[in-house]
């Protein structure tokens, strides 16, 4: 599994727990330094069946300063995408990816689906 996460975040700090405790192996991506490409995105976005929304990360300071909350409904999938590609901070997080699940956030009911 690849672990795509903020390592300052506490909620991906909390995750990373939770695979640690429940003996996951997963390989940590830094979304700072190693940003999705919008391929990535697309194919995550298409596995998880969850809306592109989920994606983004609303409490996040970009996605804040750009008024992006006015600004998605207006916009196509390709676009929404090819703006998360631009900036990790801007994709919500933790993401965890296997091969056919894709988690967005933690919430620990969803995740107890993969153990």
């Amino acid at each position: 599994m690849i672990y795509v996460c903020y390592p300052k975040c506490t909620t991906c700090k909390k995750a990373m727990k939770w695979l640690d405790d429940n003996n996951i192996s997963y390989e940590v991506r830094d979304i700072k330094e190693n940003n999705p490409s919008y391929d990535e995105l697309l194919d995550w976005h298409q596995k998880s069946g969850l809306p592109l929304k989920r994606f983004f990360n609303t409490s996040g300071l970009i996605y804040r300063s750009m008024n992006l909350k006015d600004k998605l409904s207006d916009m196509t999938e390709e676009e929404q995408l090819r703006l998360l590609a631009t900036d990790g901070m801007l994709v919500k997080r933790p993401i965890l990816i296997g091969d056919n699940t894709v988690l967005v956030g933690f919430k620990e009911a969803e995740w107890e689906t993969i153990k």
